[in-house]
């Protein structure tokens, strides 16, 4: 089942978010954490179809050219220094989509993901998409406990608008 939260929670979710989730919806029972142990390349391939039709680019392999680099430093004569990769990146820059798997907790992949998508030239909104279940906990609330505490917090502000969640 796709959960989802829309961080902060003083806002709701725009339309082009509601067609990202749309996308998680539509692959559910192939994606499903509760039935499947797919990677996170695995999920993002299935996701793929439904995000280009929402003008989106989606990486399409591990190969540079089938990466998504998106800028964070330049340099001299406006050349990119330094970039991260995105999983998928809407067509106007603004919303950076990451896909995990066993990792997102495990290894606190999410807070690399934060942290990328913050460093973003143009990026506005992150949607972090992680598995209900991984082993025997539920990484989706693990995330979310950890946004919420950042966002109630209010101790540090990040220059997003905004991160949605996604639960698969």
């Amino acid at each position: 089942m796709i959960k989802y939260q829309f961080f902060p929670r003083s806002r709701g979710i725009t339309d082009e978010m509601k067609q990202i989730i749309n996308c998680f919806v539509s692959v559910n029972e192939e994606i499903s954490s509760d039935n499947n142990d797919l990677v996170s390349n695995a999920v993002l391939a299935l996701l793929r179809p439904h995000l280009e039709n929402i003008s989106f680019v989606v990486e399409k392999g591990k190969s540079k050219e089938s990466k998504i680099d998106v800028p964070v430093l330049f340099g001299v004569d406006n050349r990119i220094d330094k970039s991260f990769y995105a999983d998928a990146l809407s067509n106007d820059g603004r919303i950076v989509i990451e896909v995990e798997a066993g990792q997102a907790t495990e290894n606190h992949r999410f807070l690399k993901d934060i942290f990328e998508a913050c460093m973003m030239f143009e990026v506005e909104y992150l949607v972090l998409a992680v598995r209900n279940w991984y082993r025997t906990h539920d990484d989706f609330q693990r995330v979310y406990n950890f946004l919420e505490t950042l966002y109630i917090s209010n101790r540090i502000h990040l220059p997003l608008k905004g991160i949605l969640l996604i639960g698969y």
